[in-house]
């Protein structure tokens, strides 16, 4: 089994979904247990399905399918964010976790009947599995949910449906089907949500930095699909094309954005986020650390490709290279964490809206940027950036910002949650920033004893667990706000096993990982 590193993954999967019930424990409880058994027997199928070419879309080809990790991800977000509003007596927010839960269990369920559905001969056993566990999922919503609450699931699956269509076709090689279901379904959602914030706007309701991040993701998705729609009959790397690319990007911007951020806010967007950027001196000051931190990682691109030399035009950038970049987003979130979490939160918003523009003009090659920003990227490639787009420095930022994003701050009167609950917002820092980090650095380096099945090393594992533990104690020395109430079997617990899933998995670790530590923290 140990040789088998699927199997162990799956295994760590399991121990983290029995901590979490084993504190949790409802009716819930028993869907998460059923969704995870079938997701473990439908994931072989999968993988059986990319091995042989008969998925109907093209996958990842490097990695397996990890359906089984990423199907437990958002119906344990939903879960564990119930549970702590409950506690905290918010009855929208302990709902809002249960519509969360189902839909993460559905969707799930609805990939796993896709891959039962294609693979031949039927599979009769997984079937049969995969009955139960529906079965199970949709008895316990019947009896949880509200009618408008399933109309809201159902919402979410018939545009995971629809988003899964269009952007795996149009986007081969860039998911596995694990991480298609965590990023197609969290899209999904937030798409969802805006539809029905926009359909019920009452005035001084809803704070708006989370009506920026709904209309920032949903914005430069549409944009993205406009894009590539429109390239598919014109060549997008001419100048006449690229100034349309820009002129439709401005006009899509204030015309359609800035008046569906206006409607929900109901205040000018750009007066309203000039205001908040520079509404206190410490504002200012991390605005201006944010900038040097971004210039002197805009140096570390240039100097690396200046060093490349025209007879290694295949020279890739190590992983010790690769990992600077890890340690200036630490130094950029930190501080953001310690003072302003808010500034931080929309920082990061924006950060991805930019990213995400930037891969738009270097993927369609508009000019006059696009063939220098293939030029610069390209050196820092690696086995998972093996479809058209580049989103390894996308996953880096999301997997840093999710826990600021969905951290409940409406379930957490002040402004931080019990025990380990209060090291939520700092799952990205500890699992990526830290963790993943140290893990690659010394392992690469220092490691000699491998894991069985894998290119991860056991040195760099017990060093990266070592590194978190030390970072848990900085943080408790310069964040106040941080009051662990002696929950530090719990820490020590959660951080061991995500450090574990990070040696075994062949997913997006910079997404993954945050988000099984927050689960963690939360629970």
């Amino acid at each position: 089994m140990l040789k088998k590193p699927v199997l162990v993954e799956s295994l760590i999967v399991f121990v983290a979904v029995l901590f979490v019930h084993a504190v949790v424990w409802d009716r819930y409880s028993w869907c998460a247990v059923a969704l995870a058994v079938q997701a473990f027997y439908v994931q072989f199928k999968w993988d059986r399905l990319l091995q042989l070419g008969g998925a109907v879309f093209q996958f990842r080809t490097a990695a397996n399918s990890g359906l089984l990790p990423a199907s437990m991800v958002i119906p344990l977000l939903g879960i564990v964010m119930k549970e702590r509003c409950k506690a905290a007596g918010i009855v929208y927010f302990e709902r809002f976790g249960i519509v969360v839960a189902s839909t993460g269990m559905l969707v799930a369920l609805f990939l796993s009947v896709i891959a039962v559905g294609i693979t031949k001969p039927v599979p009769t056993n997984t079937c049969i599995l995969t009955g139960i566990a529906g079965s199970i999922i949709i008895y316990t919503m019947k009896h949880s949910l509200t009618v408008s609450e399933v109309i809201e699931v159902l919402e979410v699956l018939l545009i995971f449906v629809y988003l899964s269509m269009i952007l795996l076709y149009l986007l081969p090689r860039c998911f596995t089907p694990g991480e298609a279901l965590l990023v197609l379904g969290g899209i999904s959602f937030v798409l969802n949500q805006l539809i029905k914030r926009s359909l019920n706007v009452v005035e001084g309701r809803g704070d708006p930095i989370d009506f920026f991040l709904l209309v920032a993701v949903v914005g430069v998705v549409l944009l993205g699909l406009f894009f590539t729609v429109l390239f598919l009959f014109m060549d997008s790397g001419t100048w006449i094309s690229s100034m349309f690319f820009h002129m439709m990007t401005a006009v899509l911007g204030l015309g359609v954005i800035m008046p569906w951020l206006y409607r929900l806010i109901q205040r000018n967007p750009l007066f309203w986020l000039l205001q908040f950027l520079f509404q206190t001196q410490t504002r200012v000051y991390l605005l201006v650390y944010w900038t040097l931190l971004a210039a002197s990682a805009c140096g570390i691109v240039f100097y690396q490709n200046a060093k490349r030399s025209s007879e290694s035009k295949k020279h890739q950038a190590s992983t010790i290279t690769r990992k600077y970049f890890h340690f200036i987003v630490v130094a950029t979130y930190v501080p953001g964490l310690i003072y302003d979490r808010q500034l931080l939160y929309v920082a990061a918003v924006l950060c991805l809206a930019v990213f995400i523009f930037l891969e738009y003009i270097r993927y369609f090659r508009i000019k006059p940027f696009g063939q220098t920003l293939r030029h610069l990227l390209s050196l820092f490639l690696d086995e998972r950036d093996s479809g058209p787009l580049i989103l390894t420095h996308i996953y880096l930022l999301l997997g840093m910002s999710l826990p600021v994003w969905l951290f409940p701050r409406a379930c957490a009167p002040k402004g931080t949650l019990s025990g380990a609950g209060a090291l939520v917002p700092y799952s990205g820092v500890l699992a990526v920033g830290v963790g993943d980090t140290i893990a690659s650095v010394f392992g690469s380096t220092m490691g000699e004893i491998k894991w069985p099945g894998t290119k991860k090393t056991f040195e760099g594992t017990m060093t990266a667990i070592f590194a978190q533990i030390i970072a848990v104690a900085l943080i408790l020395i310069f964040d106040s706000n941080v009051n662990l109430n002696s929950s530090y079997a719990w820490i020590l617990a959660s951080v061991s096993l995500v450090s574990l899933l990070e040696a075994y998995t062949t997913q997006i670790d910079n997404l993954l990982l945050p988000l099984y530590l927050q689960i963690m923290f939360m629970a």
